[in-house]
């Protein structure tokens, strides 16, 4: 994670072998319009004056806009209002996810902590991950009854990984940062909100703005960590389309000791077994999605931090409120349904993921010998979760982990020695068949219990209808 977050720092260029066709944002520009010149304008303070160069000179601490005109050049200058006029001239939802596109390009161009800048994907390497994907496919046929999922694989650049995923995490994000909008005029007097029309729309738009850029930072980075489109347990690409990144996948092997041939295949057979499950059960994706937007409804803004942010904003020092931001103001409300949505959410992530750990170690454990090493690793990596994972905690109050993952996993495997491949993955068919977290501490019970077929349920029902319609013509014939 960078040292300077969640700012108007303007970045290096992009680099020349960066994403394909290096594509430039019109708002991130080229070196006139804010690249690593030499007077760049929010780079250390995000924006706060106070870290703009000159600062630190004669009378800079007390006449601050007399050290910004007099260190800064025309250019640099324009630069930077230019980007405090897309702050609070924004009129859209509530995060600015124009700027927030911009700001994770700009992130995922200034590379990886460990110094590995992004690059282009090369012929090798593509057909290297739709080998891997294709190979993966095949290995997954003989382990459960989904058919492939994947009508595509591709190799992403972690610039094309920011921007196939930018619209699953503006489904996610956009209902919290609704009632950060909402709550932002409601810390205001009710007596002075009448009143107070242009200030509420200025701090909306600066926190759609904030939002913006902490979004940005958050998923550039973990644009740097992220190996395949559903890492998250989420499907955040198209649908479809299995997709990998060869890069951070050399990173993630490079101490593991294990040939990096192996290190793609085993990833590759996570990526496709997401793609199974998320292609054929049509239900699942609005169903995680849907925890998530339950979850966000019952987080309450911590007023008390949001008052003192907006009874101090200083239009030179609007850092105050980002602060305020990026230390987390979000509680969940102590609420039975509150809880109830959490551990839905909890169960559904731990479902997928355990799903899709037991059946890629079914399939990995005779071909792969690193299968068993590979396995702990991701289960670990997953558990722990990185850096960027723990931004969105605080940005959104929710940590997208799966915590029963383990008993999860064991679960889907109890139930394949009893009931066999079909017998296991038919529980897909309907969430309310699906175990639930008191499942998860009895896997045997569940396992040995009988369960409601709800295809032969779905056609009783069909028949049923037919049946009354039959009656019903019959009746009107009578009469």
């Amino acid at each position: 994670m960078s040292d300077t977050p969640f700012g108007f720092g303007l970045p290096p260029e992009e680099p020349e072998n960066g994403d394909e066709g290096k594509k430039k944002d019109p708002a991130g520009g080229g070196q006139g319009s804010g690249g690593q010149g030499g007077g760049n304008p929010f780079g250390a303070n995000p924006f706060g004056f106070g870290g703009l160069p000159g600062m630190g000179g004669p009378g800079g601490a007390d006449n601050p806009f007399a050290a910004m005109f007099g260190s800064l050049n025309p250019n640099d200058l324009g630069a930077a209002f230019q980007q405090l006029g897309q702050m609070l001239s924004y009129e859209g939802g509530p995060v600015n996810w124009d700027m927030a596109k911009q700001i994770a390009r700009q992130v995922v161009a200034q590379g990886t902590p460990d110094g590995t800048k992004d690059a282009s994907v090369g012929p090798a390497e593509k057909a290297a991950v739709e080998e891997a994907v294709r190979l993966a496919d095949l290995w997954l046929d003989g382990v459960t009854s989904l058919p492939s999922g994947a009508s595509t694989s591709v190799a992403w650049s972690r610039a094309e990984w920011v921007e196939a995923t930018l619209p699953a995490w503006q489904q996610l994000v956009d209902p919290v940062a609704e009632r950060v909008g909402s709550a932002m005029g409601d810390v205001l007097p009710e007596e002075m909100q009448a009143m107070a029309g242009p200030l509420i729309g200025m701090m909306r738009s600066m926190g759609g703005a904030m939002f913006g850029q902490q979004i940005g930072q958050a998923v550039g980075a973990l644009a740097g960590e992220v190996v395949g489109s559903t890492d998250v347990g989420l499907p955040l690409g198209p649908a479809g389309k299995a997709a990998l990144l060869p890069l951070n996948i050399e990173s993630f092997g490079k101490d593991l000791g294990v040939p990096k041939d192996e290190v793609r295949l085993y990833l590759a057979l996570r990526e496709a077994a997401h793609q199974r499950l998320f292609a054929h059960v049509p239900w699942l994706r609005s169903h995680l999605f849907g925890a998530v937007e339950g979850y966000a409804r019952g987080i309450k803004v911590d007023t008390s931090k949001l008052e003192e942010a907006v009874g101090q904003l200083d239009p030179t020092h609007p850092e105050q409120l980002q602060e305020a931001l990026q230390q987390g103001m979000f509680q969940p409300e102590d609420t039975p349904e509150q809880k109830a949505a959490l551990a839905r959410l909890e169960t559904a992530l731990a479902l997928v993921e355990g799903w899709v750990d037991a059946v890629v170690h079914e399939a990995a454990k005779s071909r792969l010998t690193s299968a068993d090493a590979l396995r702990e690793t991701l289960r670990r990596r997953r558990a722990s979760g990185g850096p960027a994972e723990q931004t969105f905690a605080t940005l959104i109050g929710l940590e997208l982990r799966p915590r029963r993952l383990r008993d999860a996993s064991r679960l889907w495997a109890s139930l394949t020695d009893a009931r066999g491949v079909d017998g296991r993955d038919d529980l897909w068919q309907h969430p309310d068949m699906l175990p639930t977290a008191s499942d998860l501490d009895d896997p045997d019970g569940f396992v040995h219990r009988e369960h409601l077929d709800f295809s032969e349920l779905d056609k009783m029902l069909g028949e049923a209808a037919r049946g009354d319609g039959d009656d019903e013509g019959k009746d009107d014939g009578a009469k």
